[in-house]
């Protein structure tokens, strides 16, 4: 189970510093979006609340990336991240909904995991 763990949170940490990485280096092509899917993305992009949500997935992921530790402070970083990716799928562009369902399963065991870090919100 030991290393189970580690590699759900090196896999977790992975994914959001390098797509974290990208709204500033720009080293993989963002798809063209249309619709209403399309609008929220720029008036994210335009407002500069993408560069506060990449800065949060970069800092979450590398405390997932540097150990135990420091777990739930990267989960605490990620939690409205990951909840703002599955709305966003959810109601605007359904074709990631696997990605975000696979992203959220493997925060939420880590969670499950380390929810002695959390004891308000796991106990009564």
């Amino acid at each position: 189970m030991k290393y189970v763990i580690v590699i759900t949170r090196i896999l977790l940490g992975l994914v959001f510093v390098v797509f974290g990485s990208n709204a500033f280096l720009k080293f993989m092509p963002v798809p063209e979006m249309h619709g209403q899917a399309g609008a929220f993305m720029t008036a994210l992009m335009s407002s500069g609340y993408m560069y506060v949500i990449a800065v949060l997935q970069i800092l979450g992921g590398l405390c997932l990336l540097l150990g135990a530790r420091f777990v739930p402070l990267g989960l605490t970083l990620l939690g409205p991240v990951i909840v703002n990716i599955v709305l966003y799928h959810v109601f605007l562009d359904p074709q990631g909904i696997p990605v975000a369902i696979a992203v959220s399963a493997l925060a939420l065991f880590l969670l499950w995991v380390y929810r002695f870090k959390f004891p308000a919100i796991f106990q009564p």
